[in-house]
């Protein structure tokens, strides 16, 4: 056998090739272009699918086999009546020499059964078998004195020929041989009996030559037809194994994210429900990672989406990586958030999975130099939560509780590892409450204004009031914005809760005049809301106020993530009149940045500073903000004045603008009272 045939031999012989075939349907069409399909399909030679289709002759087969030899073996023993009947005279010699041969022949194929040889050994019993039967019947019947009977009785031994070749499923070259040589044992008999008459010997040799090439013929055609079966067979294997690998991909491509390999949503929700239904009936833990890659959109828009796209597909291969060998899987779920799923239990095996992730992507060193929080590479903020006896009935709660833990993550400055805390303001159940709540606000009239005078320290007039948005709960507990803000901005309710309060201070405050000018806080959320310009304007014009009297303040810790967007809708804001404050300066690292990008008409320098003016090295730095300030020609506002000796020190420094607690309270807008106040404006000249 040449190599290429031993290769097909070695793939037709494999245990799955195999065991397919054996369970394969045999009822198939088996016309020609079958077997030339099937030589397609499969590769293999017809001489190779041949010395298959030998082989293929398995346990199955042997236990065919042997069942049809029990078979004949019974019919062989009943003609021992015939036997009685005929040619009583040798009748005990012919049943004898059956029984004989029928329980050698059972004691070879058992040995052969309990060999487990293959099935070649259980063909050649079974050949031997009709041999040496028809032997064990012939020879005893020779001596019969009944001559005249015997010579027909003869005609029987065509029965061996016809089960030679169409009783065992025997191939046909043995078959033609174990005919040929019952053929041969009758023509050698005929010299040992009575010569017949010659239109007796010719009939009886025409019937057994007859009989020789019908039966042999009719084996052949058989042989045929199981080669053809066969064909069909292989060829339904093969059609059944691509059908079955085409699923599979199928199913992998279904449950894929076409990006970064790892698990889709559709595969992540899937394997969370399963995950909950184990937990639900069988108590199997498990823990929900929220994975979030720190400032993506900007590292998306600077270095250009194919790089974006390799960032989401090395974060989602190093994650798969590490967390592979931990029995932990991962899925996107959704931009450039991923989730982790793992059977860990305990707080301390969460937070230690945590870390290993936030690490392992932060050891990718993955260059982001555009990212204005000191950091100078990719990371990722880590929200967790883990399944506890409280977790309640529905599996999204588990997942809104990862969300929360995430959000806080992000909140306390990204690069770090949250878990789920009903305790931390930013996660506790207390926030869906407040989400409820703020989703009738308006409507219930849960929220209203205050406003808190920002006074000219050198004229001792009102110029200004900042409006400040307060809170309660339904049933009147009061909410503090640090409480409120937060979780409205989570879910999107700034934006209705802004635009109202820029209408409601206009309608208050500036159209009817109680004060030259209001301020309103806006979010980062707002100023990435696309028409949030043009909400505004509208605003305006059906108030009837100009946007010259209406300030906006844009904190300094505003996310810096999409700042093409802001700068936009900035500039639009401008166009309209609209001064522009920057709110908090110096407490966080984007100030400097906004001080460059944006020409804001006044800077208000957050109290933080004010108190630590008492010590030396505290004035200094003040001195110093306000020096930068100056140099960039724009106004000053400092807040947080609340003694008379803060506003001493105000006159020292040179500050025109001043707001807090000694100046003013925040109240609702029927207690307010603008009214000049001489008595600091002289001050001045103690």
């Amino acid at each position: 056998m040449d190599r290429g045939n031993e290769d097909e031999a070695r793939a037709a012989s494999s245990p799955v090739f195999s065991s397919r075939l054996m369970n394969a349907p045999s009822g198939v069409n088996h016309a020609l272009p079958v077997e030339q399909g099937s030589l397609h399909a499969t590769g293999l030679s017809r001489a190779a699918l041949k010395r298959h289709y030998m082989s293929e002759r398995g346990t199955a087969q042997v236990q065919e086999t042997r069942h049809g030899l029990w078979l004949a073996l019974v019919v062989y023993l009943l003609f021992g009546v015939a036997d009685a009947m005929l040619i009583p005279d040798v009748s005990a010699a012919t049943i004898t020499g059956r029984f004989a041969v029928a329980i050698l022949s059972l004691i070879f194929m058992e040995i052969v059964v309990a060999a487990r040889a293959p099935s070649k050994w259980s063909d050649l019993v079974c050949a031997v078998t009709v041999v040496v039967a028809y032997l064990g019947w012939l020879i005893p019947a020779i001596p019969t004195n009944d001559f005249d009977t015997f010579r027909f009785y003869m005609y029987f031994g065509t029965i061996f020929m016809m089960s030679a070749n169409l009783f065992f499923n025997l191939f046909f070259r043995l078959s033609v041989a174990t005919s040929a040589a019952i053929l041969i044992i009758f023509f050698t008999s005929l010299a040992f009996v009575p010569p017949l008459e010659p239109n007796q010997l010719m009939v009886h040799v025409l019937f057994y030559l007859s009989c020789f090439a019908f039966t042999s013929y009719v084996n052949w055609k058989l042989n045929q037809e199981r080669f053809n079966v066969f064909l069909n067979a292989l060829e339904a294997a093969h059609q059944h194994d691509e059908a079955e690998k085409r699923g599979l991909a199928l199913e992998r491509l279904s449950n894929t994210d076409y990006l970064t390999g790892v698990e889709n949503r559709r595969a992540v929700d899937k394997r969370l429900r399963d995950y909950w239904n184990d937990w639900q009936t069988e108590a199997k833990a498990f823990a929900a990672i929220l994975v979030d890659v720190d400032f993506f959109k900007k590292y998306n828009d600077f270095y250009g989406h194919q790089a974006g796209d390799r960032c989401l597909i090395l974060v989602a291969s190093v994650l798969n990586e590490t967390l592979k060998p931990l029995n932990a899987s991962v899925g996107r779920y959704g931009g450039e958030e991923f989730i982790v799923l793992s059977r860990v239990t305990g707080r301390d095996q969460v937070m230690a999975l945590g870390e290993i992730i936030r690490s392992a992507v932060e050891g990718l060193h993955l260059v982001h130099d555009q990212r204005r929080d000191g950091q100078a590479f990719v990371t990722v903020s880590v929200g967790a939560s883990y399944t506890r006896p409280q977790s309640g009935p529905k599996l999204e709660r588990i997942i809104n509780e990862a969300d929360r833990a995430l959000y806080s993550a992000k909140a306390n400055g990204r690069n770090c590892i949250r878990l789920f805390n009903p305790n931390d303001p930013l996660t506790s159940d207390d926030n869906e409450n407040i989400a409820a709540t703020l989703r009738m606000a308006i409507k219930n009239d849960l929220v209203h204004l205050v406003y808190q005078p920002i006074q000219n320290l050198k004229t001792g007039r009102v110029e200004a009031v900042e409006s400040l948005m307060r809170m309660k709960m339904i049933d009147g507990t009061p909410l503090s914005p640090a409480q409120f803000i937060p979780v409205a901005e989570r879910t999107g309710a700034i934006l209705d809760l802004g635009l109202w309060a820029i209408r409601r201070a206009c309608t208050e405050v500036l159209a009817t005049g109680v004060a030259p000018m209001a301020s309103v806080n806006v979010s980062a959320i707002q100023l990435k809301s696309r028409g949030f310009a043009l909400a505004v304007s509208t605003i305006l014009e059906e108030t009837g106020v100009s946007g010259s009297q209406l300030a906006f303040e844009i904190t300094e810790g505003i996310d810096m993530e999409g700042q093409s967007d802001v700068i936009r809708c900035i500039t639009d804001l401008q166009a309209l009149g609209i001064r522009i404050w920057l709110d908090d300066f110096g407490t966080g690292f984007a100030g400097l940045s906004w001080l460059r990008l944006f020409p804001f008409d006044t800077v208000k320098i957050d109290r933080s500073f004010l108190q630590d003016a008492r010590r030396p090295a505290g004035r200094a730095m003040l001195e110093d903000i306000i020096r930068l300030i100056r140099n960039r020609g724009l106004k000053i506002l400092i807040e947080g004045l609340e003694t008379a000796d803060h506003v001493e020190l105000m006159h020292e420094l040179g500050i025109e603008l001043g707001q807090g607690y000694f100046l003013g309270r925040p109240v609702p807008i029927d207690e307010v009272r603008i009214k000049p106040f001489p008595r600091l404006a002289s001050v001045g000249g103690r």
